[in-house]
């Protein structure tokens, strides 16, 4: 048996070489592209959008995410949390969305996003008084039920992809495992810059090889333009007051999330997840979402929320520095103003994606499985996470499940939004049952 190498870690404050950050801050790139750019291209192809608007409103959902990630992780004043939490387009907005740029196109999408804005920001305020309720039992809960929603994603991809017609052919199946047993053995038994960068590798790898085998289709590359600039509030901004609600209750979701994927982040990074700092990392990070997306609806996307897979890749490799964050958002911003740039990354088959997230996701909740068990496991935690994965990962599993008596309408996309998010079920019950539950 090969003697476990010792890893090299790099901490929230450390500075890697240049060459080292740009390669760290590459691999989340890599992780969180296709992330970025699906919910833009789900909304507007539910829409019915011109290929030159859905064109733009990826450009512009890449550009966004480094502005954004550049908030929470750079940490301007009470902005942002400081920690390598990058940020990303939300998957969570996109059912209101939809429902909304049907009735009023993207303009009662963004404007609508922008008024509800501040629910979060509100929310960054009241974190500290609400802060009791959210243990580690709680937040443990929740980043562990992110990850375990998320693993259906990255297995779907791995296996060749939504809508593919052989999905789980052996050619996808193939190309996911070489990437997946790359980062693997490059993490297990590689030993500084390999370990930290295994994830990075192990894409590069796959897409090296898919493109070996004539599976890599680039012919997007030479459509796409050299320069996409900025076109703010390009589709108008303008509110219907029956689509605040379901936009309201996205942002708390969102929140909860973002709660989930900073204490995960803190845990990983070495960092507290209890106390004065990491309350105040919170509330940064909270103010950094609102803030982020109320510039994400000028600048024409969808609001941004931190990225779980990217929580994966700290607690992979074990690096937290916020150098590598602020060279994801250079890199971000450089593909959202350099379409071809971004033409290729988004030309990389599905399973070779897949292959890195399906291990990611997996580290996302084994971290959280980690926040709920640093003090203990007592019976009373064993029960509230049991309960909490049960109904959180039914309602993933059936997602109509509890949607069968809420009525048609606007209004009830607030409820489906809740009911049909495994993670949101999850965090309510982990919630309520630490409020009732008296502790041991």
């Amino acid at each position: 048996m090969l003697p476990a190498k010792r890893s090299t870690r790099h901490t929230v404050t450390s500075t890697p070489s240049p060459l080292a950050t740009l390669g760290f801050g590459l691999q989340h790139v890599l992780a969180m592209f296709a992330g970025i750019v699906t919910p833009p291209l789900v909304v507007a192809g539910s829409i019915g959008l011109s290929p030159e608007d859905s064109a733009l409103l990826v450009a512009m959902a890449l550009l966004t995410s480094g502005l954004t990630t550049f908030l929470q992780v750079r940490r301007i004043g009470p902005v942002g949390s400081g920690l390598l939490a990058v940020q990303g387009t939300s998957f969570t907005f996109v059912p209101p969305a939809i429902q909304a740029g049907n009735s009023g196109g993207l303009a009662l999408v963004f404007g609508t996003a922008l008024a509800t804005a501040p629910v979060e920001m509100v929310l960054s305020k009241l974190i500290g008084p609400l802060r009791r309720w959210f243990p580690p039992v709680v937040t443990g809960t929740v980043v562990t039920l992110i990850g375990l929603n998320l693993v259906g994603v990255g297995m779907t991809d791995l296996a060749g992809g939504h809508g593919v017609a052989d999905l789980g052919a052996p050619r996808h199946i193939g190309l996911g495992l070489l990437v997946l047993a790359s980062i693997v053995a490059l993490n297990r038994f590689g030993s500084g810059l390999v370990k930290a960068a295994s994830i990075g590798l192990g894409i590069g790898l796959g897409y090296l090889v898919a493109l070996a085998l004539g599976r890599v289709d680039l012919s997007g590359v030479a459509d796409a333009p050299w320069v996409a600039l900025p076109q703010p509030l390009a589709f108008g901004l303008t509110i219907e007051p029956a689509f605040l609600v379901p936009f309201a209750i996205a942002y708390v979701v969102s929140a909860m999330e973002t709660i989930g994927d900073l204490t995960a982040v803190s845990e990983a990074s070495g960092e507290p997840v209890d106390g004065p700092v990491f309350v105040d990392r919170l509330q940064g990070g909270l103010l950094a979402d609102g803030l982020g997306s109320a510039l994400a609806a000028v600048l024409n996307c969808l609001p941004n929320t931190t990225f779980s897979q990217n929580v994966g890749v700290v607690g992979l490799t074990g690096v937290a520095s916020r150098s590598v964050g602020l060279a994801v958002a250079g890199l971000l911003v450089v593909l959202g103003l350099v379409p071809k740039l971004a033409a290729v990354i988004s030309a990389m088959p599905k399973p070779v994606l897949g292959g890195a997230t399906t291990v990611l996701f997996g580290t996302v909740a084994v971290g959280g499985l980690r926040i709920v068990t640093r003090d203990g496991f007592d019976a009373r935690k064993q029960l509230i996470l049991a309960v909490s994965l049960a109904l959180g990962l039914g309602v993933t599993m059936v997602p109509e499940a509890l949607t069968g008596w809420v009525a048609e309408g606007v209004l009830a996309t607030s409820l489906h939004i809740v009911l049909t998010s495994g993670m949101a079920v999850g965090a309510l019950v982990a919630l309520g049952l630490n409020a009732v539950l008296p502790s041991e």
